[in-house]
């Protein structure tokens, strides 16, 4: 009997293991199962955002080129349709939560976020005049639940970089796509040197051509007429290679130690008016340069990456600091790039501002940080913006854990 009761007794605890071990990779299994689940609804809601955000132009569907109340989310450029986004609609997007982008201009008593944070080709924008992460976030219905951020970059890297030459300009356009150097890309350049204009107004002079990149995806393109190496200028160039289209741009100014002189501000996307400002009244540094002449040139993008000039008010005058700025105005509904070129204590420089971020292929990033969250799902489209290339990703966490 009481060999018998032992037996038993063994039995059971073997059976009570056995279970608790059974229990445990159940327990396991179902966690992994839920975590799963809950991983799967992640990546499913990232599907959902992209398509949102590349195929809806939102409501109202130019909300990008008006005044008027943003309803509803969306980027799709309503005109063309399909994966092409509005190039009006990204330059309201708030580009980051970081209020150390912003800048702030005395006269208007606004604060700007700055698109590029690149004082030689910036954007902008009034703050109250650009969609935040938290409104986005409403509108997608995902506020509290999911948190989200689109990085919308150019595929391709058109590099330009000035060649060491005695005699004369040589400049070099490199064009690389993803992870690789890209042959016969045809490339249509614009050089805008700088010269001293009628009177006290800086001008530009125009060269514009055609050539194609070499076996090692670059190309050198000579200006013999360009002597004068330190001889201010502004380079555009459109690079093209079956369907894929990118954009370079270099700047070259006879300003080296002091900061920009002066600002562009846009200040109503509906009316197309932007505010030459001085940089003593946004930025505050160096020592204040008064009387600054510019010479504002707007240039519409056309297909085929044709640059043509169109006539502005108000293109050029004088900026000082401490006083109300200069208005211009561009045609609000074209595409295109506005070239300022100016002068301060007898040295010239030029600053751009895109009108429609494709134009020079900016890129934009928008929404939340991921960092920290264990899983984050992530959809890529392929998209174009000002019939540019561009990539969109779309990266995604859930606010629950």
């Amino acid at each position: 009997m009481a060999g018998s009761t032992i037996d038993h007794m063994i039995a059971v605890t073997i059976l009570i293991a056995a279970l608790l071990l059974t229990m445990g990779v159940y327990n396991q299994m179902f966690a992994s199962a839920v975590e799963y689940e809950g991983n799967r609804k992640v990546a499913m809601k990232a599907v959902d955002i992209i398509n949102t955000a590349c195929i809806c132009p939102g409501n109202p569907e130019d909300w990008g080129e008006t005044n008027a109340s943003l309803l509803g989310f969306g980027l799709q450029d309503p005109e063309a349709g399909g994966y092409a986004l509005s190039p009006y609609s990204l330059m309201r997007l708030r580009s980051s939560s970081n209020d150390s982008q912003l800048v702030y201009y005395d006269i208007t008593g606004l604060f700007y976020n700055n698109i590029s944070a690149d004082y030689g080709c910036g954007i902008y924008s009034p703050v109250d005049d650009c969609l935040n992460y938290t409104a986005a976030a409403k509108m997608l219905g995902i506020n509290g639940t999911y948190g989200f951020s689109l990085d919308i970059v150019p595929t391709l890297d058109v590099n330009v970089s000035q060649v060491p030459n005695e005699d004369y300009l040589i400049l070099k356009v490199e064009v690389r796509g993803p992870g690789i150097a890209l042959a016969d890309v045809t490339l249509n350049y614009y050089m805008f040197q700088i010269v001293s204009g009628k009177g006290t107004y800086p001008s530009i002079t125009t060269q514009n051509g055609i050539v194609q990149t070499g076996p090692y995806g670059s190309a050198l393109i000579e200006f013999p007429n360009i002597t004068d190496l330190d001889t201010a200028y502004s380079f555009i160039v459109y690079a093209s290679l079956s369907g894929l289209k990118g954009v370079g741009y270099y700047s070259h100014d006879t300003i080296e130690d002091d900061p920009p002189y002066i600002v562009p501000l846009i200040q109503d996307f509906e009316n197309g008016t932007i505010a030459i400002a001085h940089t003593w009244d946004v930025h505050f540094f160096g020592t204040p340069v008064p009387n600054v002449f510019y010479n504002a040139t707007f240039f519409v993008l056309s297909q085929g990456f044709q640059l043509h000039q169109v006539q502005i008010p108000n293109s050029t005058g004088e900026v000082n600091y401490g006083q109300p700025p200069q208005i211009i105005q561009v045609p609000a509904s074209e595409a295109g790039v506005l070239l300022i070129t100016y002068r301060g204590r007898g040295q010239f420089r030029s600053i751009v501002l895109p009108w429609g971020v494709g134009t020079l292929a900016v890129s934009i990033s928008f929404g939340g940080d991921p960092t920290g969250y264990s899983f984050v799902a992530t959809e890529l489209r392929q998209v174009s913006v000002n019939d540019i290339s561009y990539q969109m990703k779309v990266s995604t966490w859930s606010l629950g854990g």
